[in-house]
């Protein structure tokens, strides 16, 4: 069971995904520092949805399952960091460890969704419905997205950009199939369209 560097944050990070941060805290600083000083060629953290509280200052809430992210890019600022991770393993959470000098957990890895090309029809609903419901709610364009060609790095992409919550997100974080992901996904979306008519 390996002790990670975690990043608790007020959004859920899906594998392949990228996530820009910018670094501000003390603490964080402190983590980035020493994932840039590793030897290690790694510069991976761990990324978990606060359930309750905020990104700053510690006392909050985490959500027990999580992404872990690639260090990818940092840039200084004045007084920050600017940052961009990819999401790459999703993990449970095993133990919290003393935020000292900033969160660390043990946890261990989650097996990776496994892809059948019997799920293609559904993958293609799930699209379809992904992209009409943004076209409706979002901005212009935003349906635009191209998809990886990868079949499992294409799906969680449609979950990180379909038009959601962020615990409907985690809903499908959590997902233990590519079949329940795509079946979750589909109905979330269309639970959301359905709000955003009746509004």
């Amino acid at each position: 069971m390996a002790a990670s560097a975690m990043f608790p944050l007020g959004s859920v990070l899906f594998p392949g995904v990228a996530i820009p941060l910018r670094v501000f805290e003390p603490r964080y600083l402190t983590l980035v520092g020493r994932l840039l000083d590793e030897v290690e060629p790694e510069f991976e953290f761990g990324v978990v949805l606060i359930e309750r509280g905020s990104e700053a200052g510690g006392g909050d809430q985490r959500a027990s399952v999580g992404t872990m992210a690639r260090l990818v890019s940092a840039a200084a600022g004045a007084d920050d960091l600017l940052i961009v991770g990819v999401g790459t393993r999703r993990f449970t959470v095993e133990r919290w460890l003393d935020d000292d000098p900033y969160p660390r957990a043990e946890i261990s890895t989650l097996p990776e969704l496994e892809w059948s090309e019997a799920l293609a029809p559904l993958r293609a609903e799930a699209e379809a419905i992904v992209r009409r419901v943004i076209a409706r709610v979002a901005e212009p364009d935003a349906d635009a997205v191209e998809l990886s060609e990868d079949p499992v790095a294409a799906v969680w992409q449609l979950a990180a950009i379909a038009p959601l919550g962020e615990y409907d997100k985690y809903t499908l974080l959590k997902s233990t199939s590519m079949g329940g992901l795509l079946r979750q996904l589909i109905d979330l979306t269309l639970e959301a369209e359905e709000l955003w008519s009746a509004g």
